[in-house]
């Protein structure tokens, strides 16, 4: 019998859904905590004292390079800012004969300036970081490969957001409906509510993320516009080029005044100083306005005569293509929104993760009822089953762990960074084990408890073992900590209050259905009559 469109709409919303699920999970998960990134930074380093007075950290990071590499190629300052714990450093040494030039993230070529604009020292970590990249680059994989991943799985999203709507014809209705303890029909709610609350925002952020990745995506355009990447590269992001070390030295202007000026040029806030060629009198100094001062992530700069202060340089007013693809990722990225609407960024991610997970487990509630026998289903449903807890109650669980690797792994550890990020994935692999090996309510209850404990657990840990703990930062008047801490017991309790309901839920015994049985239809939105 041919299906009607809305019937094979319902097929795709399905497997689109389905097939790439759990890695869209994964994605959604880091990527809803990324926005608040430089929150992270901070609250993942809590020797870090709030930054009161950018300046007096400008001050105090040109003193320090100026000591330190006063002959470098090139130095990079990321200028702190509300949520920023310190301005970071990053130098480039002059290369020598033989010798391959190092590039910015080598331990041994950058910095931290505190709040006093004093050098610190605090433990190494990816922080918020890890978050952000792992949502696109994932990780323990070639970039490359990981991007074309990550691009199509996000392409099945939009097909499966697309084809949901048109599948679900009383959607927007059934948003107010929540029927409790009704199986399936439950978890149909849930998926709908999750959805239909926050359908403009998943629509934006899928589409948007796909912009991000559209060069490497769809390449097309730019290999018939320009002969090799260099040159696309240099009209998307126009620079000034520096020239060659002079050998004449020159004093570097102070480049607080630099940023002052640079400001008020442009319009907004500075993020991030470049000072070519410093101590040199052709020594060139770039500023960037802050990419939370506007929506285009693309923005624009102004340099200067390092020695003299002249302007030599300014960004050319951009295109309209330029423009709205800048729009698209600064939207994705969220970095313009204030505190209020990155609040609303993170609801609406957390939505989208829950809309994913439930849409996940809707699937075998589904098809369990419609097994011959639910007790003994066949390989396949089992391994989506045990697919879901692996991931869906797995992966949270190594955040957690990851959270707690930050808190106690020694401070002077060698590689400490990269040990956080193990741990998360040695707790993954353990939860996923679990989930293999017990049957399936204990697997849920097990990482669910967990995960509520280890999140509930960490801001009491902070209030007993570090200077950055709920009742001393509130004090303070330090509200950044407060809300990741607040935040965390929030989740903590949820992941309890869930992991409750989950090992008190008795389902109605089984009703064994004879193998021929018709089945009127496989989708996973079947419309509610």
């Amino acid at each position: 019998m041919s299906k009607g469109f809305r019937q094979s709409q319902a097929w795709l919303h399905t497997w689109s859904g389905l097939l790439l699920g759990w890695l869209l999970f994964v994605v959604f998960l880091t990527g809803t905590v990324a926005f608040w990134r430089e929150g992270m930074n901070r609250w993942m380093r809590p020797e870090l004292a709030r930054v009161e007075s950018p300046m007096t950290v400008l001050a105090g990071a040109q003193r320090f390079l100026e000591g330190k590499a006063p002959d470098a190629k090139s130095w990079f300052i990321a200028l702190p800012g509300p949520a920023a714990p310190a301005a970071q450093l990053f130098w480039v040494p002059q290369p020598t004969p033989g010798e391959p030039l190092r590039r910015r993230g080598r331990r041994d070529n950058q910095a931290l300036i505190g709040a006093d604009g004093q050098p610190v020292t605090a433990r190494e970590t990816r922080g918020g970081e890890f978050f952000y990249r792992f949502h696109f680059d994932l990780y323990y994989m070639p970039v490359i490969w990981a991007r074309w991943l990550v691009g199509a799985a996000t392409f099945m999203m939009l097909v499966a957001i697309l084809s949901g709507v048109v599948t679900h014809k009383k959607i927007f209705r059934d948003f107010f409906t929540l029927r409790r303890a009704k199986g399936q029909r439950s978890w149909l709610d849930g998926h709908n509510a999750t959805a239909v609350l926050a359908l403009p925002f998943h629509l934006m952020i899928t589409y948007t993320g796909l912009v991000t990745l559209m060069a490497l995506l769809m390449p097309w355009a730019t290999v018939a516009n320009y002969e090799d990447e260099r040159k696309f590269f240099d009209a998307l992001f126009p620079h000034v080029e520096a020239a060659e070390r002079s050998g004449t030295p020159a004093p570097l202007t102070d480049l607080r005044t630099l940023v002052r000026d640079a400001e008020r040029r442009l319009g907004g806030e500075a993020g991030a100083v470049e000072v070519s060629q410093p101590g040199d009198a052709v020594a060139l100094v770039t500023v960037s306005r802050a990419s939370g001062s506007m929506l285009n992530s693309r923005t624009p700069k102004v340099t200067y005569n390092g020695a003299t202060g002249a302007v030599v340089w300014a960004s050319p007013a951009p295109g309209a293509a330029a423009v709205t693809a800048g729009a698209m990722i600064g939207l994705h990225a969220g970095r313009f929104a204030d505190t209020t609407l990155r609040w609303i960024y993170f609801l609406c991610g957390v939505a989208g993760t829950l809309m994913v997970a439930t849409g996940l487990i809707l699937w075998t509630v589904k098809r369990r009822e419609r097994l011959p026998d639910p007790a003994r289903p066949h390989f396949g449903f089992r391994l989506v089953e045990r697919l879901n807890i692996a991931v869906i109650g797995g992966f949270p669980l190594a955040v957690a762990a990851m959270l707690w690797a930050n808190r106690l792994l020694p401070v002077a550890m060698s590689d400490r960074a990269a040990w956080e990020v193990h741990a998360l994935f040695i707790a993954w692999g353990a939860a996923t084990l679990l989930a293999l090996s017990v049957k399936p309510v204990r697997g849920w209850t097990g990482l669910l408890t967990a995960t509520g404990l280890l999140l509930g657990l960490i801001p009491l840990y902070n209030i007993g073992f570090t200077n950055r703990g709920l009742f001393m930062s509130a004090q303070a008047s330090d509200w950044l900590p407060v809300g990741v801490d607040l935040t965390l017991l929030v989740f903590g309790a949820g992941y309890l209050a869930t992991a409750r309901r989950v090992g008190r839920y008795r389902p109605p015994a089984p009703k064994r259905r004879s193998a021929v049985m018709p089945v009127a239809s496989t989708t996973l939105l079947e419309p509610a009559e």
